[in-house]
């Protein structure tokens, strides 16, 4: 049992490396497309008119 834990140690060691790189860089890569599709979605809420038939700045003359 014991040389099983210092395999997988010695697995962690070699693959931990490789690993942990490409999990900061995806984490980050899918932090950063989930905030621009919320600023997206504010801008888009912020811009759009909220009745279907409200009038625009330039119809209320």
């Amino acid at each position: 049992m014991r040389n099983f834990r210092l395999h997988m140690a010695f697995q962690w060691i070699f693959f931990l490396p490789i690993i942990l790189p490409l999990c900061i860089v995806f984490g980050a890569l899918r932090g950063i497309v989930q905030m621009v599709e919320r600023v997206m979605e504010q801008i888009v809420l912020d811009v759009a008119p909220t009745e279907p038939n409200a009038p625009t700045l330039t119809e209320q003359r």
